[in-house]
C-alpha cells in the first residue's frame, strides 16, 4: 500500500463555499494540484457554473491551462477546496482502495475561516467519511452540508455527462454569493 496526503486548503477570508474532496488521485500527487488529472470534470463543472461563454464558444467554456490561475478564479468565486482525508493508504486512484484514513481537522479550519456558510461533498465517500468522522461536531452545526456527484468522469446510473453534474452543482452558487 501506498501512503498519501492531502494538500494544504486553499481557503482565505472571503470563501464561502468549501468543496471538500476524498484523497489527492495519483494524477493530482503527480502535478501537485487539486483535481490534477486533465479527464476530472471538477474544473470544468466550476467554470461551467461560474463563467459565461462567449459567442462561437461551446456552451461550457474550458478551465484556464494555468493551475495558478484556476486558484485564482476559486477564490474569486468565493470558493475554497480541501479533502477530507489527511492521509491514508491507497493503491491507485479509486476512493474504493481507501485504508486507515486520517480526517483533516475540519472544524478548526471553519474555526479560522467562520465565512464558510457551505460544505460542498465532491461525491460518496468524502460526504460518508466527514459524517463519520465528524457526525454532529458542535462547531459544524451552521454550515450547510451537500452532498454533490463526484466530479469523476465515469458515467453512473443518474450522472452520464458534465451537463449533468453541472446542474446538480448549482445548488452551492446561492452560498457563493457575498452575503
Amino acid at each position: 500500500m501506498t501512503m498519501i496526503y492531502s494538500f494544504p486548503p486553499v481557503v482565505d477570508e472571503r470563501s464561502r463555499v468549501l468543496i471538500a474532496g476524498t484523497a489527492p488521485s495519483v494524477k493530482s500527487l503527480e502535478y501537485g494540484q487539486f483535481y490534477g488529472h486533465p479527464q476530472n470534470y471538477f474544473w470544468r463543472i466550476l467554470y461551467g457554473l461560474f463563467q459565461e461563454s462567449a459567442p462561437g464558444d461551446s456552451e461550457y467554456p474550458p478551465p484556464d491551462p494555468i493551475y495558478e490561475n484556476r486558484i485564482a478564479f476559486l477564490r474569486e468565486h468565493r470558493l475554497a477546496v480541501w479533502d477530507v482525508i489527511h492521509s491514508c493508504e491507497r493503491e491507485g486512484s479509486l476512493d474504493a482502495n481507501i485504508k486507515e484514513e486520517i480526517p483533516n481537522d475540519f472544524p478548526g479550519l471553519l474555526e479560522r475561516y467562520p465565512g464558510i456558510q457551505a460544505i460542498a461533498f465532491n461525491g460518496s465517500k468524502a460526504y460518508d467519511t466527514f459524517r463519520k468522522t465528524f457526525g454532529d461536531h458542535p462547531s459544524l452545526q451552521q454550515v450547510a452540508k451537500i452532498k454533490l456527484p463526484s466530479s469523476s468522469p465515469i458515467p453512473t446510473k443518474h450522472m452520464r455527462s458534465l451537463e449533468d453534474r453541472i446542474n446538480v452543482w448549482r445548488a452551492i452558487v446561492p452560498f457563493a454569493m457575498d452575503r
